[in-house]
This record gives structure tokens, sequence and C-alpha cells, in this order.
């Protein structure tokens, strides 16, 4: 491992990848959305969102597009902070600009600052493959690559185990997931091969792909026999507050999810769309909702809850 090794997170998913590769003490600097593990609340945070965050899915939606036109950052970074810090490493993403701090705003952050010569290190992750590359990136650059291999084996070992289990489902539910309410946006990347291994038949988002913006009227088309809602960056409660842009919409009522009493929310903050350690978690989740009979509720409550 470097000497003096000193990491700095701006992702939420990396500082648990940081945490789980046993490298939770040399973590010094955090981002605002770094909540998890508990340790890391107290470490100074480097950055922070520069438009309000407790407005609508359709305020926040319009915000971000504005800002994307024009080329605006959505984020703030501290670059003195980053600098009196000392970061060997800064950790960032290049997948989304809206879900963290994105490598052009950490270069430019340590350009104000030439006495930083930190290591930038960039996740890209689209697919499960991609998280396990983006642990092994992490931990290759602070020294800590047989440290990769042993924890990627024990979450696959661990999703093997949930796959398995959900194999013996009798029924292949097709499930709608949806990533955000106003505009109505389904989930891609990681998500469809979870609901793949979980056993079940996704009917919107590829894998490996970004999320798309869908009509209504595909989802009544659909009729699919499950809906599970986790808005990105949204805990449950946040989501349940905001769900009424689904529930008012012309033919609720009639899905068959809705008829069946299949609807549900999730707190995809913390799990679904945080590309770390806990998309077994987020697994987890999806198998207790699609597959009652074979999965004890573990999660529920604290990362799903059933609608209706």
């Amino acid at each position: 491992m470097p000497d003096e090794l000193r990491l700095i997170s701006l992702l939420s998913s990396a500082t648990e990848i940081i945490h789980a590769l046993g490298l939770g003490a040399q973590q010094v600097g955090r981002s605002h959305e770094c909540d998890f593990p508990n340790a890391v609340i107290s470490l100074p945070i480097c950055s922070r969102p520069n438009i309000p965050v407790n407005g609508s899915s359709r305020e926040i939606d319009s915000l971000v597009r504005e800002r994307a036109a024009e080329a605006i950052s959505i984020y703030d970074l501290d670059s003195d902070l980053i600098a009196r810090l000392r970061p060997t490493h800064v950790v960032t993403q290049t997948q989304c600009k809206v879900c963290a701090v994105s490598l052009e705003d950490v270069e430019r952050a340590l350009r104000q600052r030439t006495d930083t010569d930190a290591q930038i290190i960039s996740l890209e992750p689209h697919a499960l493959h991609d998280v396990w590359d983006d642990i092994r990136r992490v931990a290759e650059a602070c020294g800590r690559p047989a440290e990769a291999e042993r924890l990627i084996e024990r979450l696959q070992q661990r999703m093997g185990e949930i796959e398995e289990r959900a194999s013996k489902a009798e029924r292949c539910p097709t499930v709608a997931t949806i990533e955000w309410v106003e505009p109505l946006m389904v989930a891609g990347n990681w998500i469809p091969e979870l609901i793949q291994k979980a056993n079940a038949t996704n009917l919107f988002g590829t894998g490996g792909q970004h999320s798309p913006y869908i009509e209504w009227d595909e989802i009544v088309a659909a009729d699919p026999e499950v809906v599970i809602a986790f808005p990105c960056g949204f805990d449950m409660e946040r989501t349940r507050t905001e769900l009424y842009w689904l529930t008012e919409q012309s033919g609720w009522a009639n899905l068959r999810a809705v008829r069946e009493g299949r609807v549900y929310y999730c707190d995809g903050n913390q799990f679904m769309n945080r590309p770390g350690p806990r998309l077994v978690e987020s697994l987890q989740i999806l198998a207790e909702i699609l597959h009652p009979d074979l999965f004890p509720p573990v999660f529920e409550h604290s990362g799903w809850q059933r609608l209706v």
C-alpha cells in the first residue's frame, strides 16, 4: 500500500467500496451524499449541490436539464478543503453527472490548487461486471489487489445464493422498475440484471445501458404484474410523498399490479442506485418483493415497503 494513503470519495458507492476493501481508516473526506457506513458521517464534506434538492421530482428534473443544456455542473467542490486534506487519491465517476461529482469537476478543482497532486480514480459502472471492475480499480490504485478479488468473490457468492433460491419460484412475474417518477424514467444499467437474477421478467430498461425515459401509456400497455419504484437519490419517505405522480395517472387503478396489491417502493438512495457492495442487499430486496413465499421480509420497512 502506498505510504500515508489519504482518500477522498466524492461518490457514495465509492465510499462503500473503500470501506469494504478495509480502507476506511484512510478516508479523509467525503461527498455530501456519502452516509454509509456510519463512520463516514464525521468526515469533512468536500462537495455540495448547487440546486435545491427539496423540490418535486418535476422541479429537480427541470433544474438538472437546464444546467446540463448549459454544461453547468449541479455540484460545487470545496477546492480549499480538498487541498487542506492533502489527498493521495480522489474517487469520482464518469457514469452519471447527475448522481455524483464528475471527473471534469474534480480535475477543475484540483487545477485550482496546483499544490494538490492527487491521483484521480474515475469509476464508470453501467453493468454488474463494471461494478466488479470498479472495485478492482480502487483496490489496485491503493495497493490492495488481492483484497478486491476476495471481496468480489464474496459478493458474487452471496448473489449466487439468492439467485439459486429465487430460481425455485413457481412464477416469473413481469416487473416495471421506476427510477424517476416525473418525468417517468425506468431503470437500466445493473437493475435489469438484478431483476433477472431474482427470477422475474424485466419489462423496461436494458442492462448495461442508461435508464430511459418512457411514456405512461407504455406502462399501461405492458400492464406489469409488479411495480417497484426507487427514484434515484430518494429515501423511502421521500419516495412515498412523490408517488402521486404515478397514482394520479389515468389508468393507474386498472393496472394488474395495483389490482393485485403488488406495488412497492424502495430506498433507492441507499440500495438500488448505489453501484457498490450493497447491490447484494438490493438483490435481496427484489427477491423478497418478488417471491415472498421463498424470502422472509428481512428488509421490509428498512429497504422496501408495499404501497398497495
